[in-house]
């Protein structure tokens, strides 16, 4: 029985992914890449390590670990300030109110974030209190589509894999929830996303009255 519900934060609760994309394009900038959001689909759901990566190899750059975690830092430092101007009715429509309904039924929730800025994003948009439990970027050593982020959520919740369903905007995030044995639905486009449970447009499009036919 599903007793416990684990929530992406990056277009499942508010669309952060938007200042990861514009940190990300200006950094690219910087170093002479050409980066859209075409390329930027290829960084949903990874690190920001491997984030970086991904652009240092679309410009065939190579560069010491020591640069790479500066120009890392600067990523974050853009994105930081960014976020600060965030308000609360930036979280999709009806995820709070989905949020209240499933801790109404006594159910549990996590967020698992592979961001580590996900503590100040709940916080700037005052939905911090609706969360058992937060995982993110700074308590784990892989990224998705490694299960480790989910399965951790899970132990700090108390609950078997068995009793989880996770929320996921990202075909890796798909990928590590359906590793960790949990149950997953995908939300976003059915070609990318193929490989979850059950597919919605919007994270408030699921009715909880299917989460134990999942």
């Amino acid at each position: 029985m599903i007793q416990a519900i684990i929530f992406d934060l990056d277009g499942v609760i508010v669309d952060t992914a938007h200042y990861h994309f514009i940190a990300w394009q200006r950094l690219a900038r910087e170093l002479g890449v050409n980066f859209t959001e075409h390329e930027n689909e290829q960084l949903k759901g990874v690190s920001r390590m491997q984030s970086l990566e991904i652009i240092l190899s679309l410009g065939k750059i190579r560069l010491s670990e020591k640069e790479k975690e500066d120009l890392a830092d600067k990523k974050n430092q853009w994105f930081v300030e960014y976020i600060q101007a965030m308000k609360p009715d930036e979280i999709f429509p009806g995820v709070k109110e989905l949020l209240k309904t499933i801790r109404s039924k006594g159910m549990k929730v996590a967020l698992a974030s592979s961001s580590k800025n996900a503590d100040t994003v709940l916080t700037l948009l005052n939905i911090k209190d609706y969360f058992d439990t937060i995982v993110d970027g700074t308590m784990i050593t892989h990224s998705k589509p490694d299960p480790e982020i989910f399965l951790l959520a899970a132990n700090r919740l108390g609950m078997k894999p068995s009793e989880c369903v996770v929320f996921e905007d990202a075909e890796a995030g798909v990928a590590a929830a359906v590793a960790a044995g949990m149950k997953c639905v995908g939300v976003g486009s059915v070609t990318q996303l193929g490989k979850a449970n059950y597919i919605v447009n919007k994270t408030a499009d699921f009715d909880l009255a299917k989460l134990q036919m999942l």
